[in-house]
Order: structure tokens, then C-alpha cells, then sequence
């Protein structure tokens, strides 16, 4: 079967680099070139393994090892890491245990039990968990064996002739096994599949997936392919001869709105929406609005397939038992701001309906499905949500999490595509279903992870995150788990910021969201704070980035010194008050609008100064400005109660890495208090210089730095200071002329 020549996936393998690595390298290669296409399995989806000679280290012996991807692991980022290693005879031994049992069975307490014995073959003290697919890797004959979900394979497996299918297409190069939870039972099951049928290399596996193997790698990779191109082929050759795209989902039933159009109806809506989900716990959102998706929201058969929910267990572990679909009752003709604000107004009112129905449906499953030890009721929310002419708005704890769920239901798409074009598209059933969703050793692995972050499920917005203590500020709250939008005057600044949090943190594995919602943890955008259109225009974007946003950071100002006779020119005092003061009450005023249509408790954190309550020469624009924004904190704190928490944080001068330091006004600075330097002097040495001058006028005697200030904006934004609210934390080193009064 196999064939370099394909058109419905990408062959990826080369054989210069393959024979430049080790056995288990080349499994790890071959992993990669996999898991790089999202045609040939989803995002952590799917397992490889390959059975390799290694050398006992207690004998020395030359044994067996199955190498197969852990638990957990996703094949397009894998490394050596990621995949455990045990002694196959071992694994082929616990068949005996297994056997020995009473209470062996599909889903009974003795299958469960065989995943804690895996421990007991693990190979050289490998720490990498093993995966609940182990035993069909270890009981398939074949040294190198793939386990896959590729759309068009599940497309077969999730229609109601799945068998006759597999037959039909694959003759009899592929038998099939009716669906079974992953597991000892299903190793097994093929186990004897292969015994009676030794010319088979490969496995459907009905509303799941499928199994490949063979006794060389590289031709295992090629098997793999040619499978899925084999069933990629049927499936277009029945979607064309039933018309096609025209056709496709019973065709549409309702028209996309042009993408401009779309992004006002999502910036409008996504922050009500994110609140309405977000009752038990945030979520984080992704928006997919592609014309793929879109012609499956938009068809006749969208509401009927939707309903029915998807099939592969990949699939609803992340995307639930199914989406909800709003109905849209009336289309949207009018695109003027009065006419997209009456459409959303109509979203909103069925998106509440339809809500309440979804909650309601999920516990009756929970209740209808439920057995006597199942876990208690998970968050009856939907994690995807499914609205004709705009798109799909998918929900995850993180971003990652969200594009991944929107990546699954993507696949879901294309598999009812598949599947209605070849047959009729069937899901699995409920009860197998929740006994996936709620099987305890899901459970169990859930309560492994190590708890979330302290800003976990967080969208939190730095306004001058550019540079200083803006910059500081956001690589802060990013180590503790809050999804980050660095704002700047300066774009390419903010853009350079975001990009080194998302080096820190990786992109995340998930590669769905069209546009910008397809960002990773951190998002650069442009502002003019000074201007309400572009606050409101930055706003909109980080809804259709996230979903909406819970603290901003207000560290953006400006210091212009006097002129050489001591004045301050009408334009510089009205361009100090603009950007440190009006500027911070716009940002506070836009985004009270998002604050309360999401209905969740936010943050908003001023900067201040401690030359607000300390008069000094030379810069009187400065310091009203800051007096007047101590002042706005309070009063804004008191205007957005009890919804919003309102504070500031006061630094004293912050000389090192701050852009309103800059080399000329350090010398000025300088030489205003006679502090010795040279003209040639590096830039460096003179700001530690002036630093150290200002800390000796402290109490601590210790320069004050921006990662200083971020510390006070982190403690800010958590529920460490809950009850805390029109106050303004000063991080001045103890500056005594600035103590409260």
C-alpha cells in the first residue's frame, strides 16, 4: 500500500535525517512528521511506539523495550521525554494477572487496575507515565505500531455502515473492531484479531480511530498515510458525487456576515458571552470564523449534527458531550452601530435561553448516566459554542486550552463532513460517552496536575508595556498563569514584549482561532491612551484575542521637565495631564463598559507617583499630574464599586531600565545635584550613579527598580488585597517627605 505520492496528507519523512538518529530518535522523528499534520491526528491525539532491543541494567541482558508515547504527550512537540519505556515481556505477562482475576471485564474494576501495574514493567526507572492505550501497542505483533485519529478515518468509523465501510474501502487489507473503551480489554480484542488474521496491518476502530503497524519504521509511517489517503479518497469521491461544497450539511440555511461585520458582532458580544460561561470558573476564548466552519454553522444541518454531539473520545473530552447552537431567528441587514447593537441584543437573548437548556440538559446526562463512584458534576457550561452567520467561540482554562478545543471541533466538522458524505454520520453513545468524560482514571490524572496558578483563567491588559515598568510588570504576571495583552504608543515595543513571554512560555499546543485569536499567552497591540476611539478599538481586539479581559495596568506617563528658565509651555503641561491623568480615566471609562457586561470582578491599577505629595522644583506638571491621579483613583474606585477594585501604586524616581530616563536627562539630573561624571562615561554607569543618589535619600538605601513596582501591581491584581480599594501603594524605598498625611 504504500506510496509517496499524496494529495490528502503531507509525507514528511526524510531519510538523510532518520539515519542520523538512534532507534528511539527515529521514533520520536517519525512522531513528529505525524503529529505535524493535523489531517493525520488532532493536537495530543493519537499515540506511536516502536519495540526496540535495550540492555537490562541489572543483568545486562539484552531484553525487549516498547517505547510508546506517555501519557499526556502531544506528537508534533514530542521528544525523547515524552514517551515511557517498559519491558515488553512484562507487559505481555500482566495478560496472566490479568486472566487471573474474577472481576475482569470491559470497563470493570480489573482493567482499570492493569494501568497502576504498568509501573511494575517500567524500563531503566523511566518517570514518564504510561498511557491507557499501552496494551494495543504491546499486544499487536508489529515492532512499530501507529495509533492515529485522522478526520477521514473517523469520518468511516462514526457512520452508521462503519463496517461494511472498512470492507468496502480497504478490502481486506484493514479489519475493524466495534468501539471499546481504550485499554487492557481492547488489546486484547486485537490481539486476536492479528492471531486470526495475520496478514492484517491494520485496525479500524469503530467512532474512535485506527491502529497501524509494521516490523520497519519507516514503512509503518508510509502504511499510515496510505491508509488515511485511501480513505480521504472515498470520502471525496462521495462528497463530490452528492454536489459537493454547494451541498454540503444539507446545504445553507443562513448567509456569513462580511468579516468586518462579524468582529464588531464578536467584540460586542464575547464579553457578556465569557461572563455567561464563566460563573463557576473563567474561561478563556478562541473565535473561529473561517469558511470551513462557517459552512457548517451556516447549513441546514447544522442544528440536527450539533446536537448529536462528536464522536471520537479525543474530541468531547475537550468539546463536552456537545456544542450549543443558538438559532438565529432573524439575520442581520442593518450594519450600522444601532442595527449590529439590536442583532447582538437578539444573540444575547438566545444565547440565555439556550444556556439555561444546556445546563439543564448536562445534568440530566450527568443524573441519566451517573454510576455509584462517578466523580461529582464537572461545569455544566458548554465548551463550544456554535452561532449561524459569526462562528464558533470555543472556551479552554488557558488560551491554549481554548484553540484546542476550537482545533477539535474543527475535526469533529470535517468528521460529520466525511461521514455524511459516505453515509450517516452517527455519535457515540451517551452513557459511553460520559463513561469517558467520568472515568475515574481521567479523574485521577485531573487530580494529578499540579494546581493552577495564582492568575490562572486571568486576561490581564499592561498599558506601557514597552518598556520599564511596564515591561517588568507583564513578564511578572505572566509567571503566575494570567494571559497577557502588553499595550504601547510604541506597537513594536509592545509586540516585543509579548514575544518574549511567549518564548518563555511556548505558544501552547493548540493551533486553532482565526486572526488574532489566534495568539498564544501574550498579545502586542498598539494604543493611544489619550485618544477614547483607540482605547476602544484596543479593547475590541483583546475581546476577539481572549474573550474578554479582568485587570488592567495602567503604567504608561510622561515627564517633561521645565524649559532652561524654569517653564513649563501651555502645550507640555496640557500633554502631561492628557497622558497622566485624563488618559488613565478613559482607559477606566472604556473599559467599565466590558467590565460589566462580563459581570465578573475585575481590577484597575493606576500609576501614581511619590512626587504627588512631594512639591519640588522643576517639575510642577509632573507632580499636579500625579496629585490629580491619586485622586482619580479614588474616584474611580468609588464610581466602579463593587464590580471593580480601583488602586495605584506610587514608585519614587526609577532610574534603572525606564524609558523616562533617558542619557541626556540622567546628565541633567546630574548635574542639577552636583553628582561628579564624565561626558564620555557609558550610559550604564551614570544611571547607576543617579539611582544610587536617590536611593541614599530613602530609608532603605537601595535603588528602586521596575521589577519593584511589578511586585505592588501583582499583589494588586490577585486576591491577596481582596479588600483593598481606593488606595495607592507607594514603592518608594522610604521616602519620608512622602509619608501619608
Amino acid at each position: 500500500m504504500g506510496t509517496k505520492t499524496f494529495k490528502h496528507v503531507s509525507y514528511l519523512w526524510n531519510d538523510a535525517e532518520a539515519a542520523k538518529l538512534d532507534p528511539v530518535g527515529r521514533l520520536v522523528y517519525r512522531s513528529n512528521c505525524l503529529g505535524s499534520d493535523q489531517r493525520i491526528t488532532n493536537t495530543g491525539g493519537g499515540n506511536t511506539s516502536s519495540k526496540l532491543p535495550g540492555t537490562d541494567p541489572l543483568t545486562g541482558e539484552t531484553v525487549e523495550v516498547l517505547w510508546v508515547k506517555g501519557s499526556g504527550g502531544d506528537l508534533r512537540t514530542s521528544t525523547r521525554e515524552n514517551f515511557s519505556s517498559l519491558y515488553q515481556q512484562r507487559l505481555i505477562g500482566l495478560q496472566g494477572v490479568y486472566a487471573a482475576r474474577d472481576d475482569k471485564g470491559l470497563k470493570s474494576r480489573a482493567e482499570d487496575d492493569m494501568v497502576g501495574m504498568y509501573t511494575h514493567a517500567t524500563f531503566n526507572l523511566n518517570p514518564r507515565a504510561s498511557s491507557i492505550d499501552t496494551p494495543l501497542h504491546s499486544f499487536i505483533p508489529g515492532r512499530h505500531v501507529d495509533h492515529m485519529h485522522p478526520n477521514a478515518i473517523i469520518s468511516i468509523a462514526a457512520s452508521a455502515r462503519c463496517e461494511e465501510l472498512t470492507r468496502e474501502i480497504f478490502g481486506g487489507a484493514m479489519a475493524y473492531v466495534p468501539w471499546m473503551r481504550p485499554g487492557f480489554e481492547l488489546g486484547l480484542a486485537m490481539q486476536q484479531i492479528c492471531k486470526a488474521n495475520p496478514s492484517v496491518r491494520a485496525i479500524m476502530m469503530g467512532q474512535h480511530g485506527f491502529i497501524s503497524w509494521a516490523d520497519d519504521d519507516r514503512q509503518c509511517y508510509d502504511e499510515t498515510l496510505a491508509y488515511i489517503e485511501k480513505a480521504s479518497e472515498a470520502i471525496e469521491a462521495a462528497y463530490q458525487r452528492k454536489g459537493g461544497e454547494a451541498a454540503a450539511f444539507g446545504g445553507a440555511l443562513h448567509a456569513s456576515l462580511a468579516p468586518e461585520v462579524r468582529q464588531k458582532v464578536l467584540a460586542r458580544l464575547l464579553p457578556w458571552l465569557r461572563g455567561q460561561v464563566s460563573q463557576k470558573q473563567r474561561f478563556i476564548a478562541t473565535v473561529q470564523d473561517d469558511d470551513k466552519l462557517l459552512r457548517f454553522v451556516n447549513s441546514k444541518d447544522a442544528p440536527r449534527l450539533a446536537e448529536l454531539g462528536t464522536s471520537c473520545p479525543d474530541h468531547f473530552l475537550r468539546t463536552k458531550i456537545k456544542p450549543l447552537y443558538v438559532p438565529l431567528a432573524e439575520p442581520l441587514t442593518d450594519t450600522s452601530d444601532a442595527g449590529i447593537d439590536a442583532f447582538v441584543g437578539r444573540l444575547q437573548t438566545a444565547l440565555k435561553s439556550g444556556l439555561d437548556q444546556y445546563r439543564k440538559d448536562y445534568a440530566a446526562y450527568y443524573e441519566r448516566c451517573r454510576r455509584p463512584d462517578s466523580p461529582a458534576m464537572r461545569d455544566p457550561n458548554p465548551t463550544v459554542v456554535l452561532i449561524p452567520s459569526v462562528g464558533m467561540v470555543a472556551w479552554g482554562k488557558d488560551k491554549s486550552e481554548s484553540r484546542v478545543t476550537a482545533e477539535f471541533y474543527n475535526c469533529a466538522v470535517e468528521v460529520m463532513r466525511g461521514a455524511e458524505a459516505i453515509d450517516r454520520y452517527i455519535a457515540l453513545p451517551q452513557q459511553e460517552a460520559f463513561d469517558i468524560e467520568y472515568w475515574l482514571l481521567e479523574e485521577a490524572k485531573l487530580r494529578r496536575m499540579p494546581p493552577e496558578k495564582e492568575l490562572a483563567r486571568q486576561v490581564v491588559v499592561v498599558i506601557g508595556a514597552g518598556s520599564g515598568i511596564g515591561r517588568e510588570t507583564a513578564l511578572r504576571l505572566s509567571k503566575e498563569g494570567a494571559q497577557i495583552v502588553c499595550v504601547d504608543l510604541n506597537a513594536a515595543a509592545a509586540q516585543a514584549t509579548a514575544k518574549e513571554i511567549t518564548d518563555k512560555l511556548g505558544q501552547g499546543i493548540g493551533v486553532a482561532g482565526t486572526g488574532i485569536s489566534g495568539c498564544g499567552p501574550a498579545l502586542g497591540l498598539a494604543a493611544d491612551i489619550t485618544n477614547r476611539a483607540s482605547i476602544r478599538a484596543m479593547l475590541d481586539q483583546v475581546a476577539l484575542a481572549y474573550g474578554g479581559f479582568d485587570s488592567i495596568c495602567v503604567t504608561a506617563g510622561i515627564f517633561v521637565p521645565s524649559d532652561t528658565s524654569g517653564h513649563i509651555p501651555d502645550e507640555k503641561w496640557d500633554l502631561t495631564f492628557r497622558i497622566n491623568v485624563t488618559g488613565s480615566y478613559l482607559v477606566g471609562d472604556e473599559a467599565a463598559k466590558t467590565w460589566r457586561q462580563q459581570g465578573l470582578r475585575g481590577n484597575l491599577v493606576l500609576t501614581t507617583s511619590a512626587n504627588a505629595v512631594v512639591s519640588k522644583k522643576g517639575s510642577v506638571a509632573y507632580d499636579a499630574s500625579k496629585a490629580a491621579a491619586n485622586h482619580l483613583v479614588r474616584e474611580l474606585a468609588v464610581e466602579l464599586s463593587p464590580l471593580v477594585r480601583v488602586n495605584g501604586v506610587a514608585p519614587a524616581t526609577v532610574v534603572q531600565g525606564s524609558a523616562m530616563f533617558p542619557r541626556d536627562r540622567v546628565i541633567g539630573s546630574l548635574a542639577k545635584y552636583n553628582i561628579p561624571y564624565t561626558e564620555d562615561e557609558a550610559t550604564e554607569s551614570l544611571v547607576r550613579k543617579l539611582a544610587q543618589f536617590y536611593a541614599d535619600r530613602t530609608l532603605t538605601k537601595s535603588p528602586i527598580t521596575p521589577a519593584d513596582q511589578a511586585e505592588a501591581y501583582f499583589l494588586l491584581v490577585t486576591q491577596r488585597l481582596s479588600k483593598t480599594t481606593g488606595q495607592v501603594v507607594a514603592v518608594d524605598g522610604g521616602l519620608h517627605e512622602a509619608f501619608l498625611r
